[in-house]
C-alpha cells in the first residue's frame, strides 16, 4: 500500500458502483492470527487412555533448572535472596488449605501435590546456586 496524502484515497480502498459514499476495502483490514502451535495437544485418545503417565513424561524436565536460573538470574540483578526465596516457595499452610478445599477431588490433589514438589525443586536449586556465588565471592 503506497502512502497516501492529504484528501487522497488509499489504494486499498474502492469505491463500489451505486455505493459512492461507502468505501469498501481490497482486502481484510486486520490480518488473521498468526497459527498456535497445538500439536502437543493432539493425541490419540486410546493411547492416552492407556498410558496417562507418557503425557507426563513430554514435559521438560529441565524446567525446574531454567526457573531456578530465572530466579538466580534476578538475584544477580540485585534482587534480594530471602524476597525471591518468597516467591518460589509454596507455603505448607496454602497448601493444606487448597488440599481442604478440593478434598473430594483426587486428581486436583494430586496436581497440587506435583506443584508443591516442583516449587520445592526450584527453591533447592536456587539456594545452591546461591550458596555457590556467596563461596565464590568470599573465594575471591
Amino acid at each position: 500500500m503506497r502512502p497516501h496524502h492529504g484528501n487522497q484515497i488509499p489504494n486499498a480502498f474502492r469505491i463500489r458502483r451505486g455505493d459512492a459514499a461507502r468505501l469498501v476495502p481490497d482486502r481484510p483490514i486486520a490480518r488473521l492470527h498468526p497459527p498456535v502451535y497445538t500439536a502437543f495437544l493432539v493425541t490419540n485418545t486410546s493411547e492416552a487412555m492407556a498410558s496417562p503417565a507418557r503425557i507426563l513424561d513430554e514435559f521438560d524436565p529441565l524446567a525446574p533448572q531454567r526457573e531456578a536460573a530465572l530466579f538466580y538470574g534476578l538475584f544477580l540483578r540485585g534482587h534480594s535472596a530471602d524476597d525471591l526465596r518468597k516467591d518460589i516457595d509454596v507455603p505448607t499452610k496454602l497448601l493444606n488449605k487448597l488440599m481442604k478445599r478440593h478434598r473430594n477431588e483426587s486428581a486436583t490433589r494430586e496436581k497440587l501435590q506435583r506443584v508443591y514438589y516442583y516449587r520445592k525443586q526450584v527453591l533447592a536449586i536456587f539456594d545452591e546456586l546461591v550458596t555457590r556465588e556467596r563461596i565464590k565471592e568470599r573465594v575471591q
